[in-house]
């Protein structure tokens, strides 16, 4: 059994519920540079082995699997760190702020024979799982386009100081995960193009940077592709609209599926249509939490794809190199926000040698 410590107590929390209930991990330790949190977590989890100090994970021999939770500025120094003291790396999503780090860790990753695995939860969402599984089997044909979308209600977000800051961006905040769904199924993407705003409501609370954005992107093979994000407005109830969605269209079907809903549907090939929805055992096991928050169940899942890829010699994705691909289209994003212009993947991988 693999065993795994913990950087990051706040979003770190699923990944404590994650490896506590796996049978193919062990949890040996988790950090926290807060005292506080780390004491709130051996309380809530009954899980006493807790550091403040990183280099307590690095320096134990024991640590197989080092999984990063801090802030974003943080991964490219705390996977380096793991990497060079010989720890698999598990770091959630964006995997890093900016590109000019992507190659050093990459060539380090290289050196050490280490796997680096990016945590794009909504992968490994029930609905989402069950979309890839019938779309790999050829249930709906050849793939034509696809659109995603993430929009959310989240004005309360507007109070923590932080989310008013210039360094704060939706783009990356929220729209990584639809555009991480593009690039699952349509990984060459050349070009985007798109166009955002501040709505009035995120005018009003002094919010720096676009809560409402649209994209268009274009493959290399010349599919296109649309994904959306609008973050300080009301949304629909959940029976008619999801959060967060992704649907396929293709050559002989088409399917969608939802999130925070446990809901799916297809019109396979056949023409045959189905709504499939998942009762309450699945629902435990993706929501462990009050009000449906953080991401346990997916955690739990991709913590285990991740060992089993360990174990078996297989490559986990989205593995480093589609993480920085993932980031390198999140700044082409923000580039064609700021110029009102079609921008070039490859001109931004340019700039940073890669």
């Amino acid at each position: 059994m693999l065993k795994i410590a913990i950087l990051g107590l706040g979003e770190g929390r699923s990944t404590m519920s994650a490896a506590l209930k796996s049978s193919k991990l062990e949890l040996v330790k988790v950090c926290d540079r807060n005292e506080d949190l780390c004491k709130q977590r051996a309380k809530e989890f009954d899980f006493h082995s807790y550091t403040t100090n990183y280099d307590d994970l690095l320096n134990d021999s024991t640590i197989d699997i080092i999984a990063i939770y801090t802030p974003d500025h943080l991964h490219a120094d705390h996977v380096k760190q793991a990497l060079l003291h010989g720890k698999h790396v598990v770091c959630t999503k964006p995997f890093i702020d900016n590109l000019a780090d992507a190659k050093e860790l990459l060539a380090l990753s290289e050196k050490t024979g280490k796997k680096v695995f990016i945590g794009q939860s909504s992968r490994f969402f029930e609905p989402a799982k069950r979309q890839r599984n019938d779309f790999e089997a050829g249930l709906i044909g050849d793939l034509i386009t696809i659109e995603a979308y993430y929009h959310a209600d989240h004005r309360w977000f507007l109070e923590k100081e932080w989310s008013l800051l210039q360094s704060f961006k939706w783009l990356y905040g929220g729209l990584s995960h639809p555009v991480d769904f593009i690039r699952w199924y349509l990984p060459n993407i050349e070009e985007v193009m798109g166009y955002g705003m501040i709505s009035s409501n995120g005018s009003t609370a002094g919010l720096k940077n676009e809560d409402t954005m649209h994209f268009i992107f274009k493959a290399t093979d010349g599919r296109i592709a649309r994904v959306s994000g609008v973050y300080t407005s009301p949304t629909q109830p959940a029976q008619r609209d999801s959060g967060m969605s992704t649907i396929l269209r293709a050559t002989e079907g088409a399917s969608q599926a939802d999130y925070h809903e446990l809901r799916y549907a297809i019109t396979e090939k056949t023409g045959e249509e189905k709504v499939i929805t998942w009762g309450d055992a699945t629902l435990k096991h993706y929501f462990r939490f009050e009000g449906q928050s953080h991401h346990a169940g997916e955690y739990q899942n991709y913590l285990e794809y991740f060992a089993d890829s360990i174990e078996q010699n297989f490559t986990a994705y989205p593995d480093m190199k589609e993480g920085i691909g993932t980031v390198a289209l999140l700044q082409a994003m923000d580039k064609s926000l700021q110029t009102g212009m079609p921008v070039k993947i490859a001109d931004v991988l340019k700039e940073y040698e890669l």
